[in-house]
């Protein structure tokens, strides 16, 4: 009926800092899929990549929908209730979005709470699956607030979909900002082809907008290019993957399009491409 969890993440490339951070450490119980109780820095998801993990992701990255309306430390210290009744899924947590370290963090910030509830459709529309979820996360504002992104609310709808070699996943979200962070919305549809069973091709387009100028964030690598936000962020995604042995080894490679709108003229306008590829391992 217990389950204690530990998890950390090292950097075997670097003497300095080997360690890197104490994932998450949970203790859970659980008698059945009615409920479960969860205790300790575990995954807060929502939006539909945030709520899919690292490993399993159609594309090399998590959208930048998620990167700039979700909370992309992922991992914060709370407590929550979780489980499934007939076709429908829950889950109510309350998390501390203070200060983050590289463990516990200093719970000198407020709180964040999501709720989520979900039903699955598979059964009815005859499908492998068919889930539809909605998140709402809520957090007192707070300057000590690191753990979190600076947003007071989010809503977020998705939807995944799978019948025999085709399937979709779709997320419309909005958020209300605080201290300095625009009010946003986003848009993902991310349609895929299994060819065979290793052969998969996927797409996905990503919009993104901001109510005031630099409120949205550029992507993982589009960042180290330029440091600037805008407005307005559109993205085209055409991927390759190749499952060796499911999502536990996997080649994926991915061309990218993506535009950024900086009305403020400082700094945040991007346009380019990019090719990216990697090998996949986990157990």
């Amino acid at each position: 009926q217990f389950t204690l969890h530990t998890e950390a993440e090292f950097n075997p490339q670097e003497a300095d800092p080997f360690y890197m951070r104490l994932t998450d450490v949970y203790l859970q119980w659980s008698r059945s899929v009615l409920l479960a109780v969860t205790a300790g820095k575990h995954a807060m998801n929502f939006t539909m990549d945030g709520s899919t993990s690292s490993k399993e992701l159609l594309t090399i990255d998590r959208s930048n929908l998620s990167n700039n309306l979700w909370f992309t430390q992922e991992y914060l210290p709370g407590i929550s209730v979780s489980g499934e009744i007939a076709n429908w899924g829950y889950h109510l947590g309350m998390y501390s979005a203070g200060e983050r370290n590289r463990e516990f963090g200093h719970f000198n910030g407020s709180v964040s709470t999501l709720a989520t509830i979900s039903y699955n459709f598979a059964e009815a529309l005859g499908a492998d699956e068919a889930l539809l979820a909605g998140n709402y996360v809520y957090q007192n504002p707070n300057a000590n607030n690191t753990f979190t992104r600076k947003l007071q609310h989010m809503t977020s709808v998705n939807f995944k979909l799978a019948d025999g070699r085709w399937g979709v996943r779709t997320d419309v979200s909005v958020a209300a900002g605080y201290q300095g962070q625009s009010d946003l919305w986003g848009t993902m549809i991310m349609p895929f082809l299994n060819l065979t069973d290793e052969l998969q091709f996927v797409t996905r387009h990503t919009h993104v907008s901001s109510s005031n100028p630099n409120g949205v964030r550029l992507a993982r690598y589009e960042k180290s290019l330029t440091s600037g936000r805008g407005d307005r962020y559109k993205e085209w995604y055409l991927g390759v993957n190749y499952y060796f042995y499911g999502h536990k080894l996997k080649l994926q490679s991915g061309v990218q399009f993506a535009d950024m709108k900086d009305s403020a003229g400082d700094g945040g306008k991007y346009s380019g491409v990019a090719l990216n590829s990697g090998l996949r391992v986990s157990w």
